[in-house]
């Protein structure tokens, strides 16, 4: 019998722990997920519902062999509900919860045994056939396998940013931390043109309706639009994703892709995109280091800004917001950000490198997922890598790991038991952070654990929440 620990409380935990619940296993999971509502994550915890989910509802759901679709669970709280729509990210998070109900009530039933504990865990230590995973309430659990869920990291600083305005109030880093502010900015400054960064807008909007927002990117690039209706599939991917995996480098590549586009005008260039899902992983085995770092220097913003693109109704609504002059989007590079409210944010435009100053009551730091281990604050991973249990990716893209999930250690060996899922694969992988990506990574690694550990003929006994 091995027991398997799974840490972090957001949507790929859900996923891996739903998964495991579901397989007939003598061994306990334990799901640690900290504070934060199980499976909801920063993704899910938004009660905004101008924060929409930028895949459509018939693609999303939290397990592989999901026991209710979300679209069917959506209808109860929306008056229509089609496949093909965006639905709110806060319907998806309630959703997660219902699941979970329901695998843990099925598992109970079936006396699976798990435990589920909202406190954060501090350090992960190996111990005999495992490890001891220490809990900030001073509980101590043993495991044969721990899996890494921890998702989002906590956003550091820039560079930029001096210690005034941080101390001052007026620099934000948390962008979901906007509805605790009741003073109302005369002009709002967000850093990053992404996903992240349309969330926040979309919510300073509604918040502050008399607000000047101002986004400022090194490329000023916001987020292609998906179509109105799912686009029709490139007759020639497979063509075309022959052709990728056999190139050389990320240059080829993308003469490929235009070649394609060239050829076949009347395709629209995103269901191209999205027709390389399947093999933008391998793809990114494929390359070298230094043509990662290359990718992500010169290439990863317009790739970012085409494969997550963004709902028509908030692609709307930004629109007309820079319509009306109420939002003027910038490609500039972010200089410095001093001051004590109102901060001064020092910029250097891309077109004619001039430097200008804006100020603003209020800064909003907006440039989505932080992966940076090496870096981090979080006590848990900062612990596993000065330990040697865990690296950090060298391009700062979560930790070092095999595709599978199982992470190398400070010798370049394989750390038996501990694995990762989620945001923190993203430099063997890249494409990770989805929940496609994740349910199914989640039930080939549950499959994985349990094939790796035998039934034990040992009587089962129930451990709830």
């Amino acid at each position: 019998m091995a027991d398997i620990a799974i840490i972090g409380g957001g949507a790929a935990g859900a996923a891996l722990f739903g998964a495991l619940l579901n397989l007939d296993d003598h061994a306990t999971v334990y799901w640690v997920t900290g504070a934060a509502t199980h499976g909801r994550g920063v993704a899910y915890a938004t009660h905004d519902d101008h924060h929409l989910l930028n895949v459509r509802a018939g693609g999303m759901g939290l397990y592989v062999d999901q026991d209710e679709e979300f679209v069917q669970h959506a209808v109860r709280d929306q008056a229509s509900v089609r496949p093909t729509d965006f639905l709110p990210r806060r319907l998806f998070g309630d959703f997660v919860e219902a699941q979970l109900r329901s695998r843990m009530a099925s598992a109970e039933k079936r006396e699976r045994r798990f435990s589920v504990h909202a406190s954060e865990a501090l350090r992960v230590d190996p111990h005999i056939h495992g490890y001891e995973i220490l809990l900030a309430n001073h509980e101590t659990l043993r495991a044969d396998a721990v899996i890494l869920a921890v998702g989002a990291l906590s956003p550091r600083p820039l560079r930029t940013v001096s210690a005034h305005a941080l101390a001052s109030g007026a620099y934000e880093l948390n962008p979901w931390n906007l509805t605790q502010r009741i003073r109302a900015p005369r002009r709002l400054i967000v850093i990053g043109t992404g996903l992240t960064a349309v969330d926040t807008l979309l919510s300073a909007s509604t918040q502050w309706p008399d607000a000047e927002l101002v986004a400022v990117s090194r490329h000023g690039q916001l987020p292609f639009v998906h179509p109105t209706l799912p686009a029709q599939s490139y007759p020639l991917q497979s063509q075309l994703n022959a052709a990728l995996l056999a190139s050389d480098g990320t240059a080829p590549m993308l003469r490929a892709i235009r070649h394609a586009l060239h050829e076949a005008p009347e395709v629209d260039w995103r269901s191209l995109i999205d027709g390389m899902r399947p093999i933008n992983a391998t793809l990114w085995q494929g390359l070298s280091l230094a043509r990662r770092r290359q990718f992500l220097r010169h290439a990863r913003w317009i790739w970012e800004a085409s494969r997550h693109r963004t709902a028509p109704r908030s692609a709307e609504t930004i629109q007309q917001l820079r319509d009306e002059g109420r939002l003027q989007v910038h490609a500039a590079r972010v200089l410095a950000v001093d001051g004590q409210g109102p901060l001064d944010v020092t910029v250097r435009a891309r077109a004619n490198q001039v430097m200008s100053t804006l100020q603003a009551d209020l800064v909003v730091q907006a440039t989505g997922l932080d992966t940076a281990v090496a870096f981090t604050e979080h006590a848990l991973l900062s612990q596993l890598i000065e330990d040697g249990l865990a690296v950090a990716d060298p391009l700062q893209l979560g930790v070092s790991a095999h595709p599978d999930g199982r992470l190398i250690n400070a010798r370049g060996d394989v750390q038996p038991g501990l694995y990762a899922i989620g945001s923190l694969l993203r430099g063997n992988l890249w494409e990770c952070t989805a929940m496609p990506e994740i349910r199914a990574a989640a039930h080939a690694l549950a499959a994985a654990l349990v094939a790796n550990h035998p039934i034990s003929a040992a009587p089962a006994a129930t451990m709830t929440a």
